[in-house]
């Protein structure tokens, strides 16, 4: 979450994405179990690059020129990014049938407000007696701009009850709300979709 974190700043600061953010959205991936299957990634030790994560940070960049919304994936071993349509059949994989405590939900927060909000004091990387479980970051911990230390259970926090069915609000909430929303994952590719077309 904060290298993606960064990885939103550098592409606004880049050129890439849009100065202020507002063509890229930050995508917790995760579920009441803490289990997500996602395949084609980098710490797997599997050929087929399976592995199965608490949670997962990717970003997602809306191409305003009409061309499929790119995947920005630190952790995926496809191409740097990749685009979406390519990126959910390759990793995520919707073909392939699961158990229901493996099903996968998508928290979307607009990146203007996840840069502003999201704030980490990396107490989830400690044990309980304060030690750290593996190395921190180089770069100073991350603070919200109200001065919150550390929400990062807020966004990775993910239940099925907090998905939304109504299409008809869900891009107002979407730029509005701090926690952005949740969504299932046959409802990713159609909720960029809608975005692209604004």
């Amino acid at each position: 979450e904060e290298n993606v974190y960064l990885l939103c700043k550098k592409l606004c600061t880049d050129g890439i994405a849009n100065a202020e953010g507002s063509d890229i959205f930050v995508v917790f991936i995760s579920n009441e179990k803490k289990q997500i299957p996602l395949w084609n990634q980098k710490a797997s030790h599997r050929a087929d690059g399976v592995i199965l994560w608490d949670y997962h940070v990717i970003c997602i960049q809306v191409n305003q020129g009409g061309g499929p919304p790119q995947v920005w994936d630190l952790d995926s071993s496809l191409p740097f990014p990749s685009p979406l349509p390519s990126y959910i059949s390759e990793t995520i994989r919707p073909s392939f049938k699961l158990f229901s405590d493996f099903n996968r939900l998508f928290r979307v927060v607009h990146a203007p407000i996840f840069l502003r909000c999201f704030a980490s004091d990396r107490r989830h990387m400690k044990d309980s007696d304060g030690n750290w479980m593996q190395e921190p970051p180089l770069h100073e911990p991350i603070v919200a701009e109200d001065g919150t230390v550390h929400n990062l259970n807020e966004y990775m926090d993910i239940s099925a009850a907090d998905a939304t069915n109504d299409f008809s609000s869900i891009k107002h909430e979407l730029y509005t709300q701090k926690h952005g929303v949740v969504i299932k994952e046959n409802q990713l590719e159609e909720l960029f979709s809608q975005i692209a077309l604004q």
